[in-house]
This record gives C-alpha cells, structure tokens and sequence, in this order.
C-alpha cells in the first residue's frame, strides 16, 4: 500500500510506446515532490511492472539525497542542511556520510571556480530568497534588499568556515551567522550519486532529469536486436515569450546536461526581473547571460560549472570551459545571441 499511495502522490506517469519486434517498450516515471523540481525517469523495459519497480528505487534513492540536503525543512531521525544551519556557532552536527561528501565536493569546486560556487553563501541567498518570495506573493510591494543589508551578509560566508571533520562525521559552522545553502550543486551532485548506484547495479539504459539536471546512463536501447542510440535531450529556450519552446537538441551518450537560467525563478521590481542565481562578487543578480548549459560525464561537475560560468563574462567563462578536458558549454546571451565553447557543436543534433 505504501507503494502504491508513493505513486499516487507523486503523480507517476507510464507512458508506453509501441516498438517493432521484440523490443523494449518505452516507459516515462515523472515525480513532483523532489528538489522543488519536476524529476522525471526515462528508460526502455520488457514490462511496465519491471520498469515501475526500477522507478520505485530510484526514487527512494533520490529522496534520501532530497531529505539531507534540504535547507529548509526537518525531518524525523535525519540531520540535514538545515539541522547543520541551526547550529551553526553552537556545535558539530553529526551527519551522514553523504552530507560530508557534498561539501567536500562543494570545497573543491569553490576553489576550481574562483568562488563562483559558495555553499557557504547562504547569508546573502536567504536575503535574495525572502525578498524574491514577498515580491511573488504581494507584486505591487515588491522591493530590492539595500546593498548595506547584502554586504552585512556577505561578511558571512567565508567557506573556511565550514569545519568538516570526516573521521568523527560532523560539520561545524564557526560563525553563528553563516548559512549553507546547496542549490549550486545538490541536485546534480545527488543525480550523479545515483545514477553511478544504479550503474553499479547493471542499469545499462536510462535517463535520469531533475529539474535541469539530465544524466545519462548508457545509450536509448530503442535500436531492436540490442541495438542503439544517443539519447536526445532538448536545449530549452530561455525567451519564454518565443514560440519556440526549444532552442536545439543535443545528442548524448553516458554523459550529463546540466542547464542554469534566469527564466526559472525570478521577481519583478519597477518592470525589471530579478532572478535567484546571485553573483557572490556583485551580490546581484548576474546579467552576463539568460541562460547556460553544460555537458560533461559527471552531473555534479556540470551542475556546479553552470552557476559559476553563469556568474563569468561570457569571456572568461569560455575560456575556463575550454581549460577543462571533457567539459562543453553553450551561452544564450541577454540579445539571444549564441556562444559556443570550443567543441559544444558536436553534439548538436542535425
């Protein structure tokens, strides 16, 4: 029963597509309740009880990951991103490995990326997130917050801060006034933990997606008689105004799209948008680009490596995607022009 009510809630849809012969059927499994995203399963199977069973685990995997990195939220039993904030200044929270392991991840990428992505930036996001939802919610109050409260906050985010101490398993925030916030990188990190969990239980096909985060397992196995090909993944259009809801498709085999814009959530002051991906230098909104997406093999690298180059110059985010082997990205620009990293056009589909 409880299966059966999981399913319900998170309004699971089979789709099945009829193929020639003897090959797997096509079936599609979409959750709501997930990283504040749509999540959504794709893969071929022999049956849609095969294909269920399967979608079932992924979930209750991608729901562990949904639980520990939650800022907002408790949760009985787990100490979380959040439980880890509520102490900060006070003591270590005790957490699960996995929690240790993303902010190990985050450190690393902080350094790689010149501080573009801060978890430890929480302080200023919480500010962007509060004024952001007020302005939803009551549009014709809707304000910016003052620099001086941004640079008060930004005082407090130091990533040397975060005191992780791995043999004893806990994260300490030394300064009472930090915030972790794991948006930059949660939701492909975990993607990418999970997908490898179920390559390492002989998944050979299947695409993962949550929210902007597309990760790749294996080919499309639709080729009959074991044959395949590259999955096919649409480039959204960040003009929402434009017709054309998809920019282009890119193909892709065992690798990852990773996709960051500003057209996702934002706030609307004096007739100007205001969106959520904040720039740690300005404390702003960044305006380099409206949208980037980055493919590359590991989910979680792509998710970081889109915030920060989001946060870059087109300029300069080029060429730090071009420093990297394995990595392509692709910029649409605020006069939706197009820039392209050295070798993002070959996996554009013809």
């Amino acid at each position: 029963m409880k299966k059966i009510l999981l399913f319900i809630l998170c309004i699971i849809l089979l789709l099945p597509a009829g193929c020639a012969g003897n090959s797997p059927k096509r079936y599609q499994a979409e959750f709501l309740t997930l990283f504040d995203t749509v999540t959504r399963i794709v893969g071929y199977s022999d049956s849609k009880e095969e294909f269920t069973e399967l979608s079932q685990s992924i979930y209750d995997e991608l729901e562990i990951y949904h639980q520990l990195y939650d800022i907002y939220n408790d949760y009985d039993g787990v100490n979380n991103i959040k439980t880890i904030n509520d102490n900060a200044g006070k003591s270590p929270t005790i957490v699960d490995s996995r929690i240790i392991d993303l902010l190990l991840f985050a450190k690393t990428q902080y350094i790689k990326t010149n501080g573009k992505v801060n978890v430890a930036f929480g302080a200023v996001l919480k500010i962007w997130h509060d004024y952001r939802e007020q302005g939803i919610d009551d549009p014709e109050n809707a304000a910016l917050p003052q620099m001086t409260e941004l640079e008060a906050a930004a005082e407090h985010c130091n990533i040397d801060d975060v005191v992780i101490d791995e043999d004893a398993s806990t994260v300490y925030l030394s300064d009472p006034m930090m915030r972790l916030d794991v948006g930059a990188v949660a939701k492909g990190y975990a993607t990418e933990q999970v997908a490898k969990h179920f390559e390492a239980k002989g998944v050979t096909s299947l695409l993962i997606s949550v929210g902007g985060n597309v990760r790749a397992i294996g080919s499309k196995a639709d080729g009959g008689n074991g044959n395949t090909n590259p999955w096919v993944i649409g480039i959204q259009n960040p003009d929402k105004i434009n017709e054309n809801t998809e920019l282009f498709s890119v193909e892709i085999s065992e690798l990852s799209v990773v996709t960051s814009g500003s057209y996702e959530r934002y706030y609307t002051v004096d007739g100007k948008q205001y969106h959520h991906i904040i720039d740690p230098e300005t404390l702003m909104p960044a305006e380099y680009c409206t949208a980037v997406s980055v493919i590359c093999r590991d989910s979680g690298l792509a998710d970081a490596f889109s915030t920060a180059t989001f946060n870059m110059p087109v300029d300069k985010a080029k060429a730090f995607i071009n420093s990297i082997d394995g990595v392509e990205a692709m910029w649409v620009l605020p006069d939706r022009s197009i820039e392209y990293s050295a070798n993002f056009e070959n996996y554009k589909q013809n």
